[in-house]
């Protein structure tokens, strides 16, 4: 079997230096900060976007450019044979669709995976790919079976301040006031496709103990896997790397047997539609031998 490159986006989390690390190739996340244009963890780090983000900035986010998509493929074929190319959900943004269409240009040599996640479930797929890779399974198989298996996975998102939401339309002014008057703090999911609301919690401590109750409720309903034996668990924030390691401890106290592999700070993409102070768990399926 020939050379196999690994290609995704900075909406993995996977870090420029982690991707020389994995021996991958990570395309920065293009965004729009009063009307400059900066790229994710290139000429944007957590702390500046953050700092701008706080600073009430005019930031949107964009997809990478077609230019800089097809020069790195056309760049990796020259040494590769194959490339297995993970972009973020295609029902979180259309740089997925796009990479399709370019793909077929390219005569079967590069296999866009429509892998349905984002952030630290996004990264597993990409760990995985590599895997299936250096086992000597093809760009083609390995797009297969992780399409096949793109709903193995869940992300529950407690959202800290609904000012985010709101600014980013998601959220009505008077659903915004409300919230903020009760002090809610929402829980989103992320089941695939799609960010949609969980549940309302009145206070961190209630949200955090939902977003548990759910992943032990999939590990059984979803997944037939009440241990958490055949799952990998990570945890997710915005910001706040303290209460993320604080929420790792209690994760494992209530899931005893289950460790929390990896706590990562959530995309840069996800983190501008809800600011600050986000924690998240999440789960995906392991890989079958």
């Amino acid at each position: 079997m020939g050379k196999i490159a690994v290609v995704t986006d900075s909406n993995s989390g996977i870090t420029q230096k982690q991707a020389k690390e994995y021996g991958i190739h990570v395309l920065p996340m293009p965004f729009f900060i009063n009307e400059e244009t900066y790229y994710e963890d290139i000429s944007l780090t957590q702390e500046q976007f953050y700092e701008k983000l706080e600073g009430d900035a005019d930031i949107s986010t964009s997809m990478p450019s077609i230019g800089s998509v097809t020069e790195l493929w056309d760049e990796l074929l020259k040494q590769c044979d194959e490339i297995v190319h993970i972009p973020m959900s295609s029902g979180l943004s259309s740089s997925c669709e796009t990479a399709v269409m370019l793909a077929q240009e390219y005569e079967g040599k590069v296999q866009v995976v429509n892998n349905q996640r984002i952030s630290v479930t996004q990264k597993q797929s990409v760990l995985e790919a590599l895997e299936m890779a250096e086992h000597g399974k093809s760009a083609k198989e390995i797009k297969e079976y992780l399409e096949e298996t793109k709903y193995e996975s869940s992300i529950y998102i407690m959202v800290d301040t609904l000012y985010y939401l709101k600014k980013g339309g998601r959220l009505t002014p008077a659903a915004a006031a409300l919230g903020t008057l009760l002090k809610l703090k929402p829980v989103l999911q992320i089941q695939g496709e799609k960010l949609d609301s969980y549940a309302k919690a009145r206070t961190v401590k209630q949200a955090r103990t939902i977003m548990i109750d759910a992943i032990k409720s999939d590990f059984a309903k979803r997944f037939g896997d009440e241990t958490g034996a055949n799952m990998h668990l990570f945890v997710a924030y915005t910001k706040n790397e303290e209460a993320a390691m604080d929420f790792k401890a209690q994760i494992e106290e209530a899931l005893p047997g289950c460790e929390v592999e990896v706590v990562d700070p959530l995309s840069l993409s996800v983190a501008c539609h809800i600011g600050p102070g986000a924690l998240a768990v999440a789960c995906s399926k392991k890989l079958l031998p």
